[in-house]
C-alpha cells in the first residue's frame, strides 16, 4: 500500500461545450460524503436554471466510498462515466459536479456519456491532482504531569498535533503517518512508561 495518494489541491471549475449544450464541472475536495453533498448542494444553488446538476464522487484514499448521479439524464449517461474519469485519474477524497445548460440539441446516450466524462477530465488537466500522505487522526491521553512534555516530544518528532483539550486528564489529538501507527503506539509506551493511552481514529490526510 502506497503512503501517498492523489486529491483535488483546492476547488477549481473548468467549463466545455458539447453541440452548443455548457457543461460547466466544479471540482472540489471532499473528506466526507456529506462535505461531497454540500457541494452539490451548493452548484444547485448557484444555477438554478441550469438543466443538470450531475455529480460522482470517491471518499477514503482506496476508494472505498463511490457515488454517482445522472440527475435526470438518462440512466449511466452522466454520473457513471465523471465516476470512471476520477477513478481513471486516480482521484480521492474528490467531488466532480457537472452543471449542463441544454443547448437545443439531443447529444445521444454515447455522446452524453463522452460529454460528462470528457468535462471531468478536462477539469483534471486544467486542475491537476496533489499527493497527499495518508494520515490516521489518533488521541493521546494522558495526565496534567506529562502532558506538557509529552506535547513537545511528539512535536519534536514531526508529527502534527490538531487539537489539546484539558479535563481531568489531556487529551492530544494527532495526525500520524498510517504505516508509523504501530510504531508510535511503542514509542509511546516506552516514553511514558505506559502510563499514556493511544486511541486511533479515522483517516484524513495532509500535504505529501
Amino acid at each position: 500500500m502506497s503512503d501517498t495518494y492523489l486529491t483535488v489541491a483546492a476547488e477549481g471549475e473548468h467549463e466545455t461545450e458539447v453541440n452548443r449544450s455548457r457543461f460547466l464541472c466544479v471540482l472540489a475536495p471532499a473528506a466526507t460524503e456529506e462535505a461531497a453533498l454540500a457541494r452539490v448542494a451548493r452548484a444547485r444553488e448557484r444555477h438554478p436554471a441550469a438543466s443538470h446538476h450531475c455529480f460522482a464522487y470517491v471518499i477514503g484514499s482506496d476508494a472505498d466510498v463511490r457515488r454517482a448521479s445522472d440527475d435526470g439524464e438518462p440512466s449511466g449517461t452522466a454520473g457513471q462515466p465523471m465516476l470512471n474519469m476520477l477513478l481513471r485519474r486516480e482521484a480521492r477524497f474528490a467531488v466532480a459536479v457537472v452543471t449542463r445548460w441544454f443547448g437545443g440539441t439531443k447529444l445521444g446516450a454515447g455522446g452524453l456519456i463522452r460529454a460528462y466524462g470528457g468535462a471531468v477530465g478536462a477539469a483534471l488537466d486544467a486542475h491537476p491532482l496533489v499527493p497527499r500522505r495518508r494520515l490516521r487522526l489518533a488521541t493521546v491521553t494522558v495526565d496534567h504531569a506529562r502532558a506538557g512534555r509529552l506535547e513537545n516530544e511528539v512535536r519534536a518528532l514531526g508529527h502534527p498535533v490538531r487539537d489539546v483539550a484539558y479535563g481531568p486528564e489531556v487529551t492530544l489529538t494527532l495526525a500520524l503517518p498510517a504505516a508509523e501507527l504501530d510504531a508510535f503506539a511503542a514509542w509511546l509506551a516506552s516514553a511514558t512508561a505506559g502510563a499514556a493511552r493511544l486511541t486511533p481514529g479515522g483517516e484524513t490526510h495532509d500535504a505529501a
